[in-house]
This record gives C-alpha cells, structure tokens and sequence, in this order.
C-alpha cells in the first residue's frame, strides 16, 4: 500500500487542542437538516395537487414548505446540538406530514420517475402578495432555464456551525489577534476550499442514485445504457444526482464565484446576478404583461448558483443573502451534495451527521491554500468523475497536478479525521463519531457495501425497475411512519401552533397593502 501523506501543519493544529486542554472545543456545534420529498400518487405520479393546507402555507411556515416544485415538500428542522434531538424532530415531522398527506406518499428517492415532461412538474405557488409572487416568478425563470424535470430532484442539506467556544481557541493555534466576524468568516472560508478539494468523498460515501428512471432521462434529452425494464445507469456511479446529469449543469458552467475570500465570493455571486446572458435575454423578461423570469442575467438571484457547499448567514425580512453575509459575516455552512438516503425513513442517518460534522472539522483544520481557475476546474472535474464512476476500480483522480488513486486519497483522509473523532467523542464511552468513520473505512475497504452498490444489488435482486422498488419502498415508509408511536402532546400541540400562525402569517401578507410588484421587484433586485 502507498505510504499516506502526512499533513503536519494539520497534526500540529490537532495536538494543539488536546495540549491546551481544548479536548472538547469540537463538541456542541449547531446543525440542522433541510429534506426534500415528492408527494406522489399511489401510482407514482408527481401530484398535481395544491400544497395541502393542512400542512400550513408554504410561503410563512419555518419547517415545512415547498422547493421548486408545488409537490417537492421541504421538511426543515430548527438547529440542535445533538444528533439524536436532530433526528427525532425529523422523524416526528416526517409523521405528523404523512397523517396530513391521504393516500399520497414522499417518494423515497433523489431521482423522480414517471416524468411525463415539464409540464408535468407544477411550480409552487405563495399566494398573491409580492414576496409570495416573487418566489413564483424566480421559480418561473429557473424552469425556463434548465427544465422543470431537473428541479424536481430532491436531496438533503445539512446546516452546521461550529461551537462559539471554538474561536478563541482557534484563533490561539493560528496566532491571530482577531477572533471577531472577520477570524470567522475567514476560517469558514478555508473551510469551504478544503471542502470543494475533498468532497468529492461525502458523493462515494453518501451517494444513492447510480440509476434513473428512462422517464427522467427522455423529458432531459439524455441517454444512458439500459439497466432493466425503464431504468436507466451508470455501472460505478455513485450519485447522478451530482453529476452533469443532475444538478453539475451545464448552463451554469459560465458561472465562477471564488471562496477564496469573503469578498471574492460577495463580488463574483453579485456579478453574475448583474450581468445579462444572451440566451436568456432571448426567453424574456416580461412577456405580454407575464412575468417569464425576475431578470435575464447569468444568475437571478443568489440562491440560483448551485453550489455543493454554501457559506451562510441567516437573513433579515428582504435581505439578499449576500448582504446578511457582508453585514454579519458568516454563520453557518449549508451542505448540499447528499443525496436523499431512500432506504431511511427520514432520509438520512445518525452515522452520516456525525461523518459530516467531523468532516467539517477536518476541511476547517487542514491547510487551505487559495484556488485559482485551473485548480477549480481541476476539482470540478473530479466531483463530476466520482459522481459517474466513483466505484470504478483503480479510479484516478487529479491532485495536485499528477493522478493519485481515489482509495489512497480517500484513505489519508479518514486516517487523519480519527483525531477529530477522538475530540469529538471526548467524555462519550460509546465513542459514535469513531464508529461513524470505521462505518464509512468499510465503504472503501469493499465498494459494495456503499448506498449506490447497495441498490444497484436491490434491484438485481428483486428484478424490479427502479421505479417499482422506489414506489414500494416509498409505501413501506408511510407504513413505518403510521406505526410508529402517537406524537407526544407536546410536540403535537407544537406543530398545530406552527400551522395555525403560518396560515395567519400569510393572510396578513396578503392584506397588507402591496406596492407595484415591478417597483417591489426593482427595489429587491436593486
């Protein structure tokens, strides 16, 4: 086996910590989940139904609205400190939205099936008042941009902030004076680099959509080989979703915002929300009196940019995310490569949080040199390569200008985030983080036991489309969900609170006089 490459300057950081008796500075981050879900029919169908308004209103309820689509049901926790506290709520919102839900159910997985083309997918609606317009029109530009099919796959995202506590402490290994907005914005941002050159791995580790359904593939005007009856694959891919297939477009490849700094990445995300693109001049802005996109530049709006990782700032009632960022800093980083778990009720798993949030610290902890266009391209490409072949034999990836073998990279980077792990399970006898990384070591010691190996042999087993064992397997989650234990009455009488004020939240935006919706626009925009 090739000798691993040791990082030093990342082993002395870690030492750092346990020497300063900072054993458990890692510990009692923030995180959050956002899981995205279809509601379908019983026959699998995308459901042309309005939002239901038993679930509250889309536009003002903080943990259930909706993404792209009127039928993609986003299901959003509050931040906790503990994964378990995290999972719970989960669970319990996954249960209360089935009971609301009649005979529909949340398809289970990332890639949707029987696409019957755009216009099978409805585009949310927020009602008539101009932020809930707004939201429509964005939507509005996206499907006339890239498709509404591509819009409807779901994933999860994971929000993650690291304890305050950490910062001093921090701020002491790296010699910096500054432990303010600026040390921590800055220290994110490395974090973000290290994330663009090694998240190609959490795509290996997490990803669960290797096959499509032939009905996707059609309404995208792409092919690939045939696996079965209407399924369509990639024999090594890991995550579809994540490649050029999915949500790597390419109508974004003009698009280049750095993170090498705060200000590099405010000034390349406002550049591309101001500067006008041929092509989607040609579509309109404003047609006949309809509103066809919000403009006609490379980007809309911020949230247009489909990154895996974001920086992130909780935003103020009207504020452009770019803007909360540039007065606060940032707050949070938001994962966006995983895909939905199928094969978990809730969609994700105790083991994946924990993998992530040592992840986040080793990305944090590791040297992070600024990117420059070649390197990006470079990394671009080898998330794109792991997306399609990750499990592909011998696979090479690029580093550093030379090729490495995927395994032996893969391998120094799961050697080197057991010591955050130590840090992490400080105190904790039953040592979770550890057993999260040895669970994903097996991933690389046998391909097959990874989630995109996992339903490729689902499939073979049963002889099912990918389609039928999606649908099945979506029954059978309603089915767990409707056995499960009745919500206690605390968080029953918490979820009808949330319900009932979302609903008088949004009629009171809808009575409130509203200003000219071009004007509203312009001043947003602006």
């Amino acid at each position: 086996m090739p000798k691993t490459r040791i990082d030093r300057a990342f082993e002395r950081r870690l030492a750092a910590f346990v020497n300063a008796g900072e054993v458990r500075a890692l510990q009692g981050g923030q995180r959050g989940v956002e899981k995205e879900s279809l509601r379908v029919t019983p026959q699998g169908h995308v459901s042309a139904t309005p939002h239901p308004a038993a679930l509250g209103a889309a536009l003002t309820h903080a943990h259930i609205t909706t993404d792209y689509s009127e039928a993609l049901l986003e299901l959003v926790t509050p931040t906790f400190r503990s994964n378990p506290e995290l999972l719970r709520y989960l669970r319990d919102l996954h249960q209360s939205v089935y009971q609301r839900l009649d005979d529909e159910l949340l398809w289970a997985a990332s890639m949707p099936c029987v696409v019957e083309g755009d216009a099978s997918i409805p585009i949310a609606q927020y009602g008539p008042s101009n932020i809930g317009r707004m939201k429509t029109i964005y939507r509005e530009g996206l499907g006339l941009r890239y498709g509404r099919v591509m819009q409807a796959i779901s994933g999860v995202h994971f929000n993650y902030s690291f304890p305050e506590r950490l910062w001093e402490g921090w701020a002491a290994i790296r010699e910096s004076r500054d432990t303010g907005a600026d040390f921590v914005s800055a220290s994110y941002f490395d974090l973000l680099r290290n994330y663009r050159r090694h998240g190609w791995i959490v795509l290996y580790l997490f990803g669960v959509s290797p096959v499509v359904c032939k009905s996707f593939l059609r309404a995208r005007g792409e092919v690939l080989p045939e696996f079965g009856r209407g399924t369509a694959w990639e024999p090594h891919a890991t995550s579809l979703r994540m490649s050029d297939l999915g949500y790597r477009n390419r109508n974004q490849s003009g698009v280049e915002v750095s993170v090498n700094s705060l200000q590099d990445y405010v000034r390349d995300l406002t550049r591309a929300i101001s500067t006008p693109h041929p092509e989607y001049q040609q579509l309109g802005v404003k047609v006949d009196g309809v509103h066809r996109q919000l403009n006609a530049n490379l980007l809309q709006i911020e949230n247009e940019y489909y990154a895996f990782i974001r920086p992130k700032r909780v935003a103020r009632s009207g504020e452009r995310p770019t803007k909360a960022l540039l007065r606060g800093g940032v707050e949070y980083v938001e994962v966006r490569s995983l895909d939905v778990d199928a094969f978990d009720p809730v969609g994700v798993e105790e083991g994946t949080l924990r993998f992530l949030e040592a992840f986040m610290a080793f990305c944090l902890m590791r040297e992070s040199p600024l990117i420059d266009a070649a390197e990006q391209g470079v990394l671009d490409g080898n998330h794109v390569t792991v997306a399609r072949r990750g499990r592909e034999p011998g696979l090479l990836l690029q580093r550093d200008g030379r090729t490495v073998p995927m395994q032996d990279w893969a391998r120094e980077i799961l050697d080197q985030m057991q010591g955050i792990c130590e840090l992490l399970d400080a105190g904790d006898p039953q040592r979770p983080h550890a057993a999260a990384l040895a669970a994903q070591t097996a991933k690389f010691d046998d391909p097959a036991v990874t989630p995109s190996a996992g339903l490729i042999a689902t499939l073979r087993g049963s002889g099912e489309s990918f389609f039928d064992l999606a649908l099945r397997t979506s029954a059978a989650h309603k089915t767990h969900m409707a056995g499960l234990p009745a919500l206690d009455a605390a968080r029953a009488a918490e979820f009808a609170a949330d319900t009932t004020e979302s609903l008088s939240a949004a009629e009171a935006l809808e009575r409130a006089p509203q200003e000219d919706l071009d004007a509203y626009l312009d001043a947003y925009l602006a």
